[in-house]
């Protein structure tokens, strides 16, 4: 794509605290993930005066109209558009360009120097929102006033054997986030805690929901852990767990991986945890199939 040239951030006129916290967001990226952000918010609004505005999973900006439809996010290398139906919607410039094997989720992985093809987008936002209108989406309840409670945030998402949510394939932080606050009992703020330590650990890392289990990988170079609710506990998996020092406590009929388990009230060793995550994170992941 030909280098964009560079744009004043623009920010739209609202008083929110959510409106503060993405003009906030849109001031701490500063360089051009910023810009690039303002822009697509600035193209939200223009398509969707009705729009409502939304601070999700600790900093994430988040559209809805009867329902969402999209969320924005900043990561080190590229900003990431995901549309949460994007797979219902057409898409005939082909501007998904990342989660394409899902059955829900599709997004516009934006990198430095690319040009935004606005009147695509304008399109793709326009579809999104009749969607949701076409299709009754449940309205979203959280940031802009009423948050769901985690019981009826269960009674959406079957749990399986042992209590491990069943979320749809999916890739981005909302898929995850789904599955965290379907996670039962003490187990979701357990599943919110490990998921920051690995944000804080591994920045810019890349979050997926495969196989009912979020995954997290660096640069696509392959998945490097992933968590699982038992009954009793939560299963850490390090793909690669066996190439760790020292290795993970618990062993796989895997010869690569190791398991690390977190019990309710459990005290383990957080640095222990979180140097396990950064030496893996380091090490070539393991993709399916291979």
């Amino acid at each position: 794509m030909a280098k964009a040239r560079k744009k004043p951030a623009v920010s739209v006129p609202n008083t929110s605290s959510v409106s503060s916290l993405i003009e906030q967001m849109i001031a701490d990226l500063g360089d051009w993930r910023g810009e690039v952000v303002a822009e697509i918010r600035r193209i939200v609004h223009e398509v969707d005066p009705d729009v409502v505005e939304e601070w999700k999973w600790k900093g994430t900006p988040v559209w809805s109209n009867n329902g969402m439809y999209a969320h924005v996010n900043g990561f080190k290398k590229y900003v990431k558009l995901t549309f949460l139906h994007g797979a219902q919607l057409k898409d005939p410039k082909k501007l998904f360009n990342a989660g394409l094997s899902g059955n829900k989720w599709r997004a516009i992985d934006i990198h430095e120097g690319d040009t935004l093809n606005r009147s695509a987008l304008k399109a793709l936002l326009r579809e999104a929102i009749a969607y949701n209108k076409s299709h009754n989406v449940p309205k979203s309840k959280g940031s802009t006033g009423i948050k769901r409670s985690k019981t009826t945030a269960r009674k959406e998402v079957k749990l399986l054997s042992g209590g491990n949510p069943q979320i749809p394939k999916g890739d981005g932080d909302g898929p995850v986030q789904d599955y965290i606050a379907a996670m039962p009992g003490w187990k979701s703020a357990a599943g919110k805690k490990l998921d920051r330590l690995i944000v804080k650990t591994v920045p810019g890392v890349k979050k997926a929901v495969r196989w009912n289990s979020p995954f997290y990988e660096v640069d696509d170079q392959g998945y490097f852990i992933s968590f699982y609710c038992y009954t009793k506990y939560i299963k850490i998996t390090f793909l690669k767990g066996a190439h760790l020092d020292p290795k993970p406590p618990v062993g796989s009929k895997d010869p690569d991986a190791r398991y690390f388990h977190i019990y309710e009230a459990q005290d383990y060793d957080k640095k222990q945890l979180a140097d396990w995550i950064r030496q893996a994170a380091a090490l070539p992941g393991w993709k399916p199939g291979k």
